[in-house]
């Protein structure tokens, strides 16, 4: 009965990232899609006055356009990533650790299906980047966003100690004494009876 109960969360945290990451990936391309539709390359749209710009810009390497020309390199990178994140991903039963995973999913699919599927080829596509705001030196896209708020997620949940299993570590470790002291109790008492 249990492992049916487990299961069952498994199961669900597992749709629940699924459909976090098919958000984001959906909503990265159709925004993107229309930037480059509707923007000029480098030709800034103030948005909410100097807080919010969009500008189209084309990014080849990774963040703060670091490496630019080894985009070949991190289509790799996000391709070993999304492995480890499907193989790790039946290790969550915890909502949260659900959205952490399907928000970097998704943002990382977003991002290298550009790095596949956009000019100049097939692996060494270039990404679309077009929000600009004055606190940051770079231009990102919902994308890198998701990356962002999912990095964010994690480390709250790291430091609240919270497992994959959704459960805080302190309350693991009242549990495992628990059924510790019920092992020890059961031990002294049919030793006790001898």
């Amino acid at each position: 009965m249990e492992a049916e109960t487990t299961k069952k969360v498994s199961v669900g945290a597992i749709v629940l990232l699924a459909v976090v990451a098919l958000i984001v990936l959906t909503l990265d391309q159709l925004a993107k899609w229309q930037v480059v539709k509707n923007l000029q390359v480098d030709v800034p749209v103030h948005v909410i006055g100097d807080l919010l710009i969009f500008q189209l810009h084309r990014n080849s390497g990774a963040a703060f356009s670091i490496g630019t020309g080894s985009t070949w390199i991190f289509s790799i990178i996000a391709v070993a990533v999304l492995v480890f994140i499907i193989w790790y991903a039946r290790r969550i039963r915890s909502v949260a650790w659900a959205i952490v995973f399907g928000l970097l999913l998704g943002g990382l699919l977003g991002n290298l299906s550009d790095r596949l599927f956009r000019a100049p080829g097939f692996g060494v596509g270039e990404v679309v980047d077009f929000i600009r705001i004055p606190l940051l030196p770079a231009i990102f896209n919902l994308a890198d966003s998701a990356i962002v708020g999912a990095m964010i997620l994690f480390l709250v949940l790291t430091v609240l100690g919270v497992g994959l299993d959704g459960r805080r570590a302190s309350t693991k470790q009242q549990d495992d004494g628990a059924s510790s002291q019920v092992h020890d109790d059961t031990e002294h008492s049919v030793d006790g009876g001898r």
